[in-house]
Order: C-alpha cells, then structure tokens, then sequence
C-alpha cells in the first residue's frame, strides 16, 4: 500500500478521498473499486480504494449501484457542490449561526463580498 504523498511523508488527512472524488467527478460514468484504482496514481491496494469509496458512501458524498457481485460509485455533487454541503454542516453544528455567518462575511475579500452580494440579490429577486 502507497503511503506517502510522494515527498517522503504520509498523506494530509483527507488527501486519499480528495484524490478519489477527483477520479469520479472527471469521469463519465459510475465506476468501480478496481477503475477507481486504475485511475490513481502510484501503486494503492485495492482494499484501500474500497474502504475510501465505501466511506464516502457512508458520509452521503457517493452514489453506488450494483454491478454484478460489487458496487459502481458516482459523486452525488461537484466540487463546488461538496464545498457547498461542508460550509452548511459547519454552520448547521454551530448554534449561534448569525454569529458565525456574521465572522464569515467579515472576513470575506472585497471581491467575494461582491460575488456573495450579486447572488443574494439575484436569489431575493427569483424568491419576489
């Protein structure tokens, strides 16, 4: 099993399933343990890309469908989607969320203030 990141040291935390969603997401298609793997770089066990797919399942990130005697994995979003669904699982186990969303746009840059603004007022204008 592939343990380093190729600098000599071990993985970040996450690194593994990061690497896995980015399989996925350029693919086309549902696609197994063993395509997974296919599609990684460097030499990582097959036991090692099922358990990563298998937990990504359990955290809702992943779709499978059988096929034949396994299972085929898709995304259910894109990366965008997914950074999406982190920040409201954030704000969601905070239980003062004004406060935090407040800390949030404090620090945001001058262009994001005006990205975050245009999407609040077009989101405003489709509700209206």
């Amino acid at each position: 099993m592939r343990t380093d990141s190729g600098d000599g040291g071990r993985r970040a935390p996450g690194e593994l399933e990061a690497e896995v969603l980015g399989v996925l997401w350029e693919a086309d298609e549902p696609l197994s343990a063993g395509e997974v793997q296919q599609r990684l770089p460097g030499e990582l066990a097959y036991t090692t890309v099922v358990t990563i797919l298998s937990r990504l399942y359990d955290k809702g990130v992943l779709i499978r469908e059988k096929r034949g005697r396994s299972f085929a994995y898709q995304a259910v979003e894109d990366e965008a989607g997914l950074a999406a669904r982190r920040m409201r699982s954030v704000l969601d186990r905070e239980p003062d969320r004004g406060s935090v969303l407040a800390r949030f746009v404090s620090g945001l840059s001058k262009s994001d203030e005006r990205v975050l603004l245009d999407l609040l007022h077009r989101h405003g204008a489709d509700e209206g």
